[in-house]
């Protein structure tokens, strides 16, 4: 499961990028709780905690430049040897590894079949500080064309594992830093079998735990928020949504089943 207890591999944060950055922080905000708070001297790049806790991060993204979206990020030991292994594995770099002041370096790339996802080298910051609680990253999902392709990529790129497990569903693979199964925290799925995601290129969907699914998904509606996937139910897994905030970046809600470990 998911963890803060991080090692190289490990998912350590996500972040919005948005047009719109105040507006994104009053939709969050009153979805979630969050609260915001802005540093100027990145940039105005924005931390959101839960209950004080340090849970996501945002920033203000012209839409000439990305459309809004989350990204993920992995934590690596060296940014600067994990990027030559990303192009090594034929990833694309996006952006070089760089200095974030004392808190860490940081660095983007785009796997083979073109999702995005960041490296995060810790200093001073090391990641978050609460997850699978509500207003916390519960779970991340890649949707791509070509999941043995996916697993290998990251395997090679990263020493990323991944373990197949039956769901009710169907077969489903699941990844997690090295050998340990017991560490996943996320998925690997063929957006072709997920008509929420068919169309859409591949990419990274986080998914955020709530306490009720339903009605945040109402809540949601009513701040300006598209629904991509009615609240459903699936056996072992809990209660799933998925949602377009009002500014277009696309995540999930979960509310796990209490009988899963």
């Amino acid at each position: 499961m998911l963890t803060t207890d991080f090692v190289n591999g490990s998912l350590v944060w996500v972040d919005l990028g948005t047009p719109d950055i105040a507006a994104a922080n009053a939709f969050y905000g009153t979805l979630f709780g969050w609260e915001a708070e802005a540093s100027e001297e990145f940039g105005g790049y924005v931390t959101y905690r839960s209950g004080g806790k340090m849970v996501a991060g945002g920033m203000q993204v012209p839409p000439e430049e990305a459309a809004p979206a989350w990204g993920i990020y992995f934590q690596t030991s060296d940014a600067d040897a994990s990027a030559k292994s990303i192009e090594q594995a034929s990833g694309t770099q996006l952006m070089a590894p760089m200095d974030v002041g004392p808190l860490g370096r940081m660095a983007l790339f785009g796997d083979p079949a073109g999702a995005a996802f960041g490296l995060w080298q810790p200093g001073e910051m090391k990641g978050f500080e609460a997850v699978n609680e509500p207003g916390a990253l519960n779970w991340v999902e890649l949707y791509t064309t070509d999941v043995p392709a996916a697993a290998a990529f990251y395997g090679s790129a990263l020493g990323l594992g991944t373990t197949g497990v039956d769901f009710p569903g169907g077969a489903y693979t699941t990844v997690h830093p090295g050998t340990d199964p017991d560490g996943m925290y996320g998925g690997l799925a063929n957006r072709a079998d997920d008509p929420a995601e068919a169309e859409r290129a591949p990419h990274w969907l986080p998914y955020f735990e709530v306490a009720d699914v339903d009605a945040t998904v109402a809540k949601a509606r009513e701040l300006g928020a598209s629904v991509e996937m009615e609240p459903m139910s699936l056996p072992g897994v809990g209660r799933l949504a998925k949602i377009t905030d009002p500014l277009g970046a696309r995540l999930a809600l979960i509310k796990g089943d209490p009988d899963q470990a």
